[in-house]
């Protein structure tokens, strides 16, 4: 499936190298419902590093990607981007059709929409067309993902956990992700679907990685193992690093988890986060 429209006047570029200049690219992970009508800071911020070259938007995450498109036409009018393009593998055999690859060639940017995340890592999941997104990213591209299309870019990423409830030992349900993120799982939709629960969950089951839930209309800028925060609501950090005690090994399924001394940072727009030294960053923190 192909759908197209322009944007912006100027011819696209027919490089994938980004006019940046970097050797890796910028990821904005999203958590779900961003703004398509009123400020749309999120969708300018992806509209300012696409740099007024193609963007796709990738529909693959959904079973029925019918209206997706066309929603982000409509977000994405106005502000300076080049040719939209829809990408949906609705079968894993065309994530190796040509036709598809060739979208890559004037893009900027890829844009996951929402749905289901297993859904994008079991169609596209060590296919040519995995690769291109991957060539992408490393020659200084965007991409993007809301919702599902934010919890797919760590190693590994959440897949399924109860909402709304204390974390019960072996409610979780995690797999690999596309990996253009280490150290980190994602979850979204955070604060609207009580998701604090599934998250610290995961953390206990692997302190080496970051917990990160982001809310609503509200996504991180990654750039070089360093994130800001943009939108209308809040970002969380659980760090398990200095845990002190966890029973998530040894309780019985469906036992409430217990974790002692685990670490919660929690970032509003215009913050920023050094994902090596698990600390926010001090000189952009607001001024009180």
């Amino acid at each position: 499936m192909a759908h197209s429209s322009k944007h912006a006047e100027s011819q696209p570029e027919t490089s994938n190298r980004s006019p940046s200049g970097k050797d890796q690219g910028t990821l904005i992970i999203i958590g779900g419902h961003e703004d398509k009508e009123g400020r749309r800071d999120i969708l300018k911020e992806v509209a300012q590093h696409v740099q007024g070259r193609g963007l796709i938007i990738a529909t693959v995450a959904s079973h029925k990607p019918e209206g997706y498109f066309e929603s982000y036409q409509q977000g994405f009018d106005g502000l300076e981007v080049g040719e939209l393009t829809e990408l949906y593998v609705n079968e894993r055999p065309e994530a190796s059709d040509q036709d598809r690859l060739k979208v890559f060639e004037n893009a900027g940017g890829i844009f996951f929409s929402g749905g289901d995340q297993l859904r994008i890592t079991s169609q596209i999941g060590a296919t040519p067309l995995e690769a291109r997104i991957q060539q992408l990213f490393q020659a200084g591209g965007v991409v993007a993902g809301t919702s599902a299309g934010a919890s797919v870019m760590c190693e590994t990423m959440l897949i399924k956990g109860s909402s709304e409830e204390s974390y019960r030992v072996g409610d979780l349900q995690m797999g690999p992700g596309l990996g253009l993120i280490r150290g980190v799982i994602i979850d979204q939709h955070f604060a609207e679907r009580g998701r604090i629960g599934r998250l610290l969950g995961a953390v206990a089951q692997n302190p080496r990685v970051l917990g990160i839930g982001i809310d609503e209309d509200t996504a991180i800028v990654v750039n070089d193992r360093h994130f800001k925060v943009i939108g209308s609501g809040a970002v969380y950090v659980a760090d398990g690093a200095e845990i002190s005690f966890s029973n998530s090994s040894e309780a019985r399924t469906n036992e409430a988890l217990s974790l002692h001394d685990v670490r919660l940072h929690v970032l509003s727009a215009g913050e920023e986060f050094d994902l090596e030294t698990r600390r926010p960053s001090a000189s952009h923190l607001k001024k009180a």
